[in-house]
């Protein structure tokens, strides 16, 4: 391209920003993307954070290219998307897109020590990649999945943005729910509040427990469910569950993404066994008390529009059980 050229789409684009013109970024975008062209993108992207600060109402404009910067670009200019201030806009977390279509081999060079790098590298080790056991993380747990643990749902993201289904829920049977008193467990109250927390202080969700000596069916009554069904399901499935939940924002809320989600679940599942004030908990202790548990998902026969986890939890070994419901409408 001759300098020419250059300064005359350097002028072009520019006035699109001064205008804000909308449509016509996000055609550029779109069309530098296809080019390949991730400088290009970057000036793009500044010019338009710049003009937020003068009032300009770019800020979708810079947050679409931050967002393609982080997703498509190559590594060396992808972890230039950390820097943006608008990033907190995006579909998801940047660790988690960052780690959509680059391997920790890739990015490790080009991330410095920080929460970030250690986010992304909890992000790449869920997808499958190797992280050495000294690298530093900010979750307090390891980076390699253990033995008791599944392959947790992988988000999709594209140019379009995030999408984030559910794991699968079986078919249910009606049951009949009995009493019992609630117990009061305030760490186990507040580790699953922290799990949906998204849900319910930045969207219109809501969020219950109750914790009761007895069974599922027991912990049903107590949190005021008269008629339900449910079917019993794997701690595998359960652990998909409550991570789904925890990566989450909801309807409204900022997407945590999956490795705060499992770090979330590992603590509220730490707290419901009752493993002590020590923390990073034992994964193994956590796997081998798992086995200890039976999980139901529950329902009450009415379909659920937009986003819900409602699960059931008996211990055998304590004879503790408590019933999680948490719901955010579309």
């Amino acid at each position: 391209m001759t300098s020419e050229n250059f300064e005359h789409i350097s002028e072009s684009w520019q006035q699109l920003v001064d205008r804000v013109d909308l449509d016509g970024l996000i055609r550029l975008i779109d069309d530098t993307v296809s080019d390949r062209d991730w400088a290009r993108l970057v000036r793009i992207r500044d010019a338009c954070t710049s003009a937020v600060k003068t009032g300009r109402q770019v800020w979708p404009i810079a947050t679409l290219a931050n967002y393609r910067l982080a997703l498509w670009a190559p590594a060396e200019f992808a972890c230039r998307s950390l820097d943006d201030s608008l990033r907190t806009f995006m579909p998801g977390p940047i660790s988690e897109i960052l780690a959509v279509h680059h391997s920790w081999g890739d990015l490790a060079p080009y991330l410095e020590s920080s929460p970030d790098r250690s986010l992304v590298a909890h992000e790449r080790a869920l997808r499958g990649d190797i992280i050495d056991s000294n690298e530093f993380t900010t979750l307090d747990m390891p980076f390699a999945l253990q033995s008791w643990e599944p392959s947790y749902d992988i988000p999709t993201y594209t140019d379009d943005g995030g999408q984030f289904p559910a794991p699968p829920a079986p078919s249910t049977t009606s049951v009949t729910t009995t009493s019992s008193e609630i117990i009061d467990d305030p760490d186990t109250t507040t580790a699953f509040r922290l799990l949906v927390e998204p849900w319910t202080a930045a969207s219109n969700g809501r969020a219950d427990i109750a914790i009761v000596e007895g069974d599922g069916l027991a912990a049903l009554g107590a949190l005021g469910v008269n008629d339900a069904a449910r079917c019993e399901i794997d701690s595998s499935l359960a652990l998909r569950w409550l991570v789904w939940a925890a990566s989450s924002g909801g309807a409204h809320g900022r997407r945590r993404g999956r490795a705060n989600g499992r770090s979330l679940t590992w603590w509220f599942l730490h707290q419901f066994l009752d493993l002590g004030d020590a923390w990073p908990t034992d994964p193994d202790e956590l796997g081998e008390r798992i086995t200890d548990l039976t999980f139901h998902l529950w329902d009450t026969n009415e379909p659920i529009a937009g986003w819900a986890l409602q699960l059931t939890i008996e211990d055998s070994a304590t004879g503790l059980a408590c019933a999680i419901h948490a719901k955010d409408a579309a």
